[in-house]
């Protein structure tokens, strides 16, 4: 790849066009709507030039990779329909595939085989392009969710470029993403920001008392709010049910506590503690 352009340059796709800068010569065309991000992105380094003109933008791009909030696929999907072809490969960064297929299909009569959907699971807590780290992918998961028509040319240069950036790349189907992702990320991030709204809504001084574990544990309802908005409606069958699942967990440890079964809640959590440090062997 010669030329890119990178639709909404944050968090993920300052991230993603530093790393590229420092393994790739490639050339990176920032667009958005505000000026003032694109510049500070083009002193970071992380774009070469930018435009608010969409066209000028993609002139002559391999790819252009969407970094925006889902919920603003479609108006990009329209805005680039006309002015790329399908040698011009489109991939995005979004943490719900379903509805981006969903919505791909919805504006270009049907899903484009140059279309790679993606998901790097790697963040902060921090947006913007402020926060872009181009180390941020290095042994992290990407996982890819072609569809069926997607054809292998596209896939294999995506997958070339976040492998280029350190990522373990992985390829599932939408359906199965949604789900696992709406276990171990999206169900997370609503109990942080769910935690945060009862403890503020249980006095003002409650938070004088919070020590380091609380620090850790609520660190991601600082995520960014209007990206997780987006999230919850683009995925809400899985989030919903996911949560609901873990109310019974929660049920379960009320109905031990009320008991009295000290045995089985001390079982509880030390299988939760072996499964954690099982896990972190792995980090």
């Amino acid at each position: 790849m010669n030329k890119i352009c990178i639709i909404g340059v944050g968090l993920i796709g300052g991230s993603f066009a530093l790393g590229l800068k420092n393994t790739q010569k490639i050339k990176i065309v920032g667009f958005g709507r505000h000026e003032a991000h694109l510049q500070e992105a083009q002193k970071l380094g992380a774009i070469d030039t930018y435009s608010l003109d969409i066209v000028t933008a993609l002139s002559g791009v391999d790819l252009v990779l969407i970094a925006t909030p889902v919920n603003s696929f479609k108006n990009i999907f329209e805005m680039i329909k006309p002015h790329i072809n399908e040698q011009t490969i489109i991939s995005d960064v979004g943490s719900t595939k379903g509805s981006v297929i969903a919505t791909a299909k919805e504006v270009f009569g049907a899903m484009p085989e140059n279309f790679v959907p993606a998901h790097p699971i790697a963040g902060k807590e921090q947006s913007g392009v402020d926060a872009a780290d181009g180390a941020l992918f290095n042994n992290k998961l990407v996982i890819l969710t072609p569809t069926e028509n997607a054809n292998t040319r596209s896939v294999t240069q995506v997958r070339a470029l976040w492998e280029a950036l350190g990522a373990k790349v992985e390829i599932m189907d939408d359906k199965t993403h949604d789900d696992l992702l709406a276990m171990t990320s999206h169900l997370p991030h609503m109990l942080a920001f769910s935690l945060m709204d009862y403890l503020t809504g249980n006095g003002k001084n409650v938070l004088d008392y919070a020590a380091g574990g609380f620090k850790d544990f609520s660190r991601i309802a600082s995520s960014d709010a209007s990206m997780w908005r987006d999230i919850c409606f683009n995925n809400s069958s899985d989030i919903i049910k996911h949560i609901k699942g873990f109310q019974g967990s929660l049920d379960k440890i009320v109905d031990f506590i009320e008991e009295g079964k000290t045995q089985e809640i001390e079982q509880l959590f030390i299988d939760a503690k072996m499964a954690r440090d099982n896990w972190l062997k792995d980090k």
